[in-house]
């Protein structure tokens, strides 16, 4: 079904390795906002939604954040390049690398591990819809926060990059909630027997 590009969806480059700062930035990777929740959200509630447009959305929003998790990593990745155990220390992230080495694990800033309780479906697609408009705006917000913490002016084109790919789904998620209303409304009508020219 996909194809998939050997290539990140934008560069990510670092300045220099900084292992405390990726400890921050693993949020984005396994954390109830980051993009592994907003992805699996997203490919779960397009089987739901009452129009194909409506699929195709959530099919190609949850694909790109895919892209975005395999950005965060390769962020990750590049943030501790060359650490040993006495810098994942000193970052106060010891655990990290005591259970995983370099090797990345779903958590957020604190350590928590993902969990599925971060994803919401309820089957309603008005519901689902204003759902992934608020996921989008934590995700926007957090995003935020982290460039607030990085000097870096690599790592924040790469974060800005990402905050702005959240603020462009959050609008098509807009868009597509007031679709499906229309929709649905329209559905509404012809069930009680109703046109809506007729009205």
């Amino acid at each position: 079904m996909w194809l998939y590009e050997k290539k990140l969806e934008h560069p990510v480059k670092v300045t220099c390795p900084d292992v405390k700062f990726a400890k921050l930035v693993i949020t984005q990777y396994g954390g109830p906002d980051g993009e592994l929740s907003a992805s699996l959200r997203y490919l779960n509630q397009r089987y739901s939604m009452p129009t194909d447009a409506a699929k195709a959305l959530l099919t190609d929003i949850g694909t790109e954040e895919l892209a975005h998790m395999e950005m965060i990593a390769a962020l990750v990745y590049k943030l501790t390049e060359g650490a040993d155990c006495k810098d994942f220390e000193k970052a106060g992230w010891g655990g990290q690398f005591v259970q995983h080495d370099h090797g990345l694990f779903w958590t957020d800033a604190n350590g928590i591990p993902w969990s599925a309780k971060y994803i919401a479906c309820l089957g309603d697609p008005i519901t689902d819809l204003a759902e992934n408009m608020a996921a989008e705006q934590k995700a926007r917000t957090t995003y935020e926060h982290l460039i607030c913490c990085t000097d870096d002016p690599c790592v924040k084109d790469t974060l800005r990059f990402l905050w702005e790919r959240e603020v462009v789904h959050f609008q098509r998620f807009g868009e597509m909630l007031n679709t499906v209303q229309m929709y649905l409304a329209d559905k509404h009508h012809l069930w009680k027997g109703h046109r809506p020219e007729e009205e």
